[in-house]
């Protein structure tokens, strides 16, 4: 199991200290779950760095930010600009992991977080015995959304989704 303790001040104190977010596997795609939290964390104030190798081939942007092809890369450019990354954030699968983990920690990240259902052990154990705090199988999005009072903000409370019944059947 990992060592940083998966708590909610743990949480809160990740989510306060670390403004920049390098977002790997960001998609440009508007429905997609990626897109969905980094929109959501750029909203409340956090700078969001796409890492996107497709998007950055064809030198686009996301919400706005230059995509990037990788966690280096973006880490380079904000350098340049007097800027650090403080947070990988991976949208990505298990196994694609612990690259990604030897990127944050070459580039003095403070965390390296897992979005839902990514877990890699392996990955954890290297990126805390470089002095990173990590979390698995958690959401950014949900836990600032938990932890800050955002819950009404996209997603819950849009009446897209009712427990009402409806008086006449949409079909």
């Amino acid at each position: 199991m990992s060592r940083t303790p998966d708590t909610i001040s743990t949480l809160r104190d990740l989510l306060t200290r670390c403004r920049t977010l390098a977002v790997v596997g960001l998609s440009p795609q508007w429905h997609r779950p990626s897109y969905f939290a980094a929109k959501y964390m750029q909203a409340h104030g956090y700078r969001i760095v796409p890492v996107n190798p497709l998007v950055a081939r064809e030198r686009g942007q996301i919400l706005g930010e230059t995509a990037y092809a990788s966690v280096a890369e973006a880490a380079a450019a904000l350098a340049a600009q007097g800027a650090k990354i403080d947070m990988v954030d991976c949208f990505r699968k298990s196994e694609d992991i612990p690259p990604l983990a030897e990127e944050a920690i070459a580039i003095g990240a403070q965390c390296l977080w897992l979005q839902l259902g990514v877990f890699n052990e392996e990955a954890v154990r290297r990126a805390e015995s470089a002095g990173l705090r990590t979390v698995q199988n958690r959401c950014v999005k949900i836990e600032h959304a938990r932890l800050f009072g955002g819950l009404g903000w996209m997603g819950v409370n849009t009446q897209v989704i009712s427990a009402k019944r409806l008086r006449q059947l949409p079909y």
